[in-house]
C-alpha cells in the first residue's frame, strides 16, 4: 500500500472509529472496533474491518445493519476527511482473534495428548 493510500486509511479509521461504536451501542451489539482499513490503490474504495464482541446480535448481523447505514458513515467520511472522491465503503467481519483462539486451542489440546502420549510411553 502506498503512503498517501495509508494516511487515508489511518484518517478513515479514526473519523469512524467513535461512530461506529457508538452504532453497536445503540443496535446491543457489545464492543465494535475498526481493526484495520485498507485502500484500493485508486482510493476508491475503503475497505473496513470491524471486531465485535460482547453483544446481543452476532458479528455479521453488526454488519449487515452497517452496511444499511453506509451512506451515512459515507457522509461522515467525506465531512472529515479532504478527498476529492470519497470512497465507497465497504465493511467486513474482522474474526483473527476467534482464528487465534482457536488456533491456540487446537495447539494446547495436541500438547496434552502428546504429554500423555509421553507418560503412557514412560510407565511401560
Amino acid at each position: 500500500m502506498s503512503v498517501r493510500s495509508e494516511r487515508v486509511a489511518s484518517e478513515i479509521q479514526k473519523v469512524l472509529s467513535e461512530p461506529i461504536s457508538e452504532f453497536a451501542r445503540q443496535n446491543n451489539a457489545g464492543l465494535a472496533t475498526i481493526t484495520n482499513v485498507r485502500m484500493s490503490p485508486d482510493l476508491q474504495y475503503a475497505y473496513i474491518y470491524i471486531s465485535v464482541y460482547g453483544g446481543k446480535i452476532s458479528p455479521q448481523t453488526f454488519i449487515n445493519l452497517v452496511e444499511q447505514e453506509k451512506s451515512t458513515f459515507r457522509q461522515i467520511v467525506g465531512s472529515k476527511v479532504r478527498l476529492r472522491l470519497t470512497p465507497e465503503l465497504r465493511f467486513f467481519v474482522d474474526d483473527t482473534f476467534e482464528r487465534i483462539e482457536r488456533i491456540e486451542q487446537i495447539l494446547a489440546s495436541e500438547k496434552k495428548a502428546r504429554e500423555a502420549k509421553d507418560k503412557n510411553g514412560e510407565a511401560n
